[in-house]
């Protein structure tokens, strides 16, 4: 029932473009539409000025029509299906405002409109192809620093570190908006180093360390080697493209999307549920607004409490390992004396729970409100604005620190895969156990078999059990 855009693997990445291109465009043109009410007073004999005067709503439709026309022209143009090289995009987008713009002169001047109106089109069409390139001017210059925050790239590992990988790496390095990061070279027969970073048999385990999403074949022609990296990536979930370039041939615009400004075949792709996705990134976004709106009282009774409970700031923030690993400030509400982090290496031989997660009944760090704030889980607050921030998700995999994600095994960071939650599987059913193996473990079944439905009902057991008080 979904279009073909939706059921890629980069659907949400196509439908966030599209709708920020078409929001921009409607805007663009409601701020024209404001523009031209002081021009009317000031220029009463213009005629021009005098477009949608007293007919709000046909502006309104203008903007959707012109939209409308920019996402679909540009999109046949390939602007949303595999992003190319810069000069492309500009191309492309440039064409998608001409031909749009095109059109609308030409209704109206049928209409039978003065031919003077012509110039608020181009006008229009101008301030449209600004703020488009204005877009994806910031987009690059995001993309360029997710490295330090924001949404995560694209891990690749390209097999093959002959010319035709080299020529694949400069191209996505190149790449305007910053989408994807290669994390090394796979190769049997060149020495390690200069980006080689291990052989195909390592496939498994430098994927799973790097994170990495796609694996590129970009090794001379050979079946076998073929068949063992597109089975070994289909039981790892990862994307698998080859290189047409290695056959000698060019293949159809259609067969295609482009790494950097280079084409590549997908060979697998793994299908994600990506308007499910897309509906839990907005359910978190509308949730964590509306909690805070309503918690704000709380909020702030709490915030008053551990001022005068003990001396310190009233937040903590610390470093936390959030989705593929990337690092992000998670903020709580401080239940802790003021030097908890400088203590926890003393106390690390009385830790109760196995493996490297840090856990110990009565942690003398605790302050008196901090005991009951924990028991009610209002601690964890604060975490609602880590979900409008876009660090966090309501419900998934709990985000640990630092410390503790620096003593994972290779099998556990598979929990890494989704964005770190409030709340979990592990907190509702097994948040007693001591058990690290047992967390990881529901971790991985909650990715696995994640749904907009056990979101629901973990959300549903979690608000029971801060009624009841089962927080520590």
């Amino acid at each position: 029932m979904l279009p073909p855009p939706l059921e890629g693997r980069n659907a949400w990445t196509w439908l966030r473009l599209v709708t920020a291109d078409f929001a921009l465009v409607t805007l663009d043109w409601l701020l024209l539409g404001a523009l031209l009410v002081p021009l009317r007073v000031l220029f009463p004999h213009t005629r021009v000025f005098a477009y949608a005067a007293g007919a709000p709503f046909f502006l309104i439709g203008m903007a959707l029509v012109q939209g409308a026309l920019i996402t679909l022209i540009a999109y046949s143009g390939g602007l949303y299906v595999g992003v190319g090289e810069e000069s492309r995009q500009w191309r492309t987008l440039a064409n998608a405002v001409l031909w749009s713009t095109g059109i609308l002169v030409l209704a109206s001047l049928l209409q039978g409109a003065p031919i003077a109106r012509t110039g608020l089109f181009i006008a229009a069409g101008a301030l449209h192809f600004a703020t488009l390139h204005a877009l994806r001017w910031q987009t690059r210059f995001h993309g360029e620093r997710s490295e330090h925050g924001g949404e995560p790239r694209r891990n690749v590992l390209i097999v093959g570190a002959g010319t035709v990988g080299r020529r694949v790496a400069s191209s996505i390095a190149n790449s305007y908006d910053g989408a994807r990061k290669v994390r090394g070279f796979l190769d049997d027969d060149q020495p390690l180093g200069d980006g080689v970073i291990g052989r195909v048999r390592d496939l498994a385990t430098l994927a799973r360390s790097a994170f990495v999403d796609e694996v590129i074949l970009a090794a001379p022609h050979d079946r076998s080697l073929t068949l063992q990296v597109l089975e070994e990536a289909r039981r790892l979930r990862l994307d698998v493209e080859i290189v047409p370039e290695l056959f000698g041939c060019k293949p159809a615009d259609a067969a295609v999307e482009s790494v950097g400004d280079l084409p590549v075949i997908c060979l697998h792709a793994e299908r994600l549920p990506a308007a499910g996705l897309a509906c839990k990134r907005v359910l978190d976004a509308l949730g964590a607004a509306l909690a805070l709106l309503v918690l704000s009282p709380l909020l702030a009774a709490v915030a008053l409490l551990i001022k005068l409970d003990s001396a310190g700031p009233v937040l903590y923030c610390a470093r936390r390992a959030g989705r593929k690993g990337m690092p992000f400030p998670c903020f709580k509400f401080r239940t802790m004396v003021r030097n908890a982090d400088e203590l926890k290496d003393r106390l690390r031989q009385d830790n109760q729970r196995s493996g490297p997660f840090f856990k110990i009944a009565r942690d003398p760090r605790i302050t008196r409100v901090g005991r009951f704030l924990r028991k009610y889980s209002l601690d964890e607050l604060p975490q609602l604005w880590n979900v409008l921030r876009g660090d966090m998700s309501l419900v998934g995999p709990r985000p640990h620190p630092l410390d503790d994600f620096a003593g994972y095994q290779t099998e556990h960071l598979a929990r890494l895969d989704m964005m770190p939650g409030i709340t979990g599987l592990w907190q509702v059913t097994a948040r007693r156990d001591p058990s690290f193996q047992r967390g990881m473990e529901l971790d991985r079944e909650y990715i696995r078999t994640w749904s907009l439905w056990l979101d629901a009902q973990i959300l549903l057991r979690t608000c029971l059990a801060v009624v009841r008080g089962g927080g520590d």
